[in-house]
């Protein structure tokens, strides 16, 4: 019990810390989004009007008054859930911008991470049980050449054959110009043609840290003392392999796996960005390029709050796979 409490005090300090510097770091970066919007529209020729950017300040709703009490109103305004309305798609709200786009990179990024891990760690693992044989040099050398590859050329290579080429999936988009976003069986055939090429390009490079980080942990703990042991008591190797081995070498992998997974939340800004997939991490992009700051603080902590509660659980996971971690902050 005393380490679970532990993990949750941590979590709460993490949290407290992650959402002040979410406050604090874009108030500190150079630039008045008010004064690059009235740039914008007026021209980079023409000057600069304050009155301009007073009115499109206050038509914005951009913060005002000292530090202090920007702090505790932004505090207030996270717990109700009110990030205030974007500056890059005016005047919607950063909620509505965010449960548009959310779904999208769930479905495609959550799905494709569960495979990539799933996929890696069953080959990471078969490859540490099959060592030093034909099956052990392809998995590892094959997955170490394809993580070579830059992964933009990797999509493009995907566009110019699958779509260019051979035309058979769209090149960019979450969905045609002539479907609506529905539930309809024609938007989801449509918009589920649109997901294939990010998809695979995700699935061809996301195996690969699991794969790598399986096989050699999985060799590292087939090494150890009480796994001599058992061979000495004559198991049969597969049950070493699964009981000894595996157990104990995919808790690193557990660990990255909720990371990544409470990442999923931000997206994958250049796959979406590539195939101008219309997900979180495209839309980050947009934000930080248009300098919206309630957008792009929206996103940043909704990215920290899904890593810090993934990697809360996986502690948590951690302490019933192994005891031993239970023992040590006991003792």
């Amino acid at each position: 019990m005393r380490y679970f409490l532990r993990r949750a005090g941590f979590f709460a300090a993490t949290l407290w810390a992650a959402v002040t510097l979410n406050f604090l770091i874009p108030r500190l970066q150079p630039g008045d989004p008010a004064e690059a919007i009235v740039a914008r529209l007026s021209g980079r020729s023409q000057a600069i009007d304050p009155a301009q950017v007073a009115a499109v300040r206050t038509m914005l709703g951009a913060p005002d008054g000292t530090l202090l009490t920007q702090y505790v109103n932004y505090l207030g305004a996270v717990l109700r859930g009110e990030f205030g309305v974007s500056y890059t798609y005016f005047p919607y709200p950063v909620t509505h911008m965010i449960g548009q786009a959310l779904w999208w990179t769930v479905i495609l990024v959550g799905v494709t991470h569960v495979l990539s891990f799933a996929v890696g760690t069953l080959l990471g693992a078969w490859a540490a049980h099959r060592r030093n044989t034909r099956a052990d040099s392809v998995i590892t050398l094959g997955s170490t050449f394809v993580g070579t590859l830059p992964f933009f050329w990797l999509a493009l290579m995907l566009i110019y054959l699958f779509a260019i080429t051979l035309n058979w999936f769209p090149a960019r988009g979450g969905y045609g110009p002539g479907s609506n976003p529905g539930w309809s069986w024609i938007f989801f055939s449509d918009a589920f043609q649109h997901s294939v090429l990010p998809a695979l390009a995700l699935l061809i490079v996301g195996p690969i840290g699991w794969i790598i980080g399986m096989r050699n942990n999985m060799v590292q703990t087939l090494g150890e003392d009480y796994a001599r042991l058992a061979r000495a008591k004559g198991l049969p190797q597969r049950r070493i392999a699964l009981t000894y081995g595996a157990r104990i070498a995919i808790l690193p992998n557990v660990t990255g796996f909720a990371m990544a997974l409470g990442g999923i939340l931000g997206g994958t800004v250049l796959v979406e960005s590539i195939f101008n997939y219309p997900g979180l991490g495209r839309m980050m992009l947009d934000s930080v390029t248009n300098r919206d700051y309630p957008l792009m603080q929206a996103l940043f902590l909704f990215i920290t709050i899904g890593v810090l509660l993934a990697n809360f659980l996986a502690d948590m996971l951690y302490g019933v796979l192994d005891p031993r971690v239970r023992r040590e902050v006991a003792a």
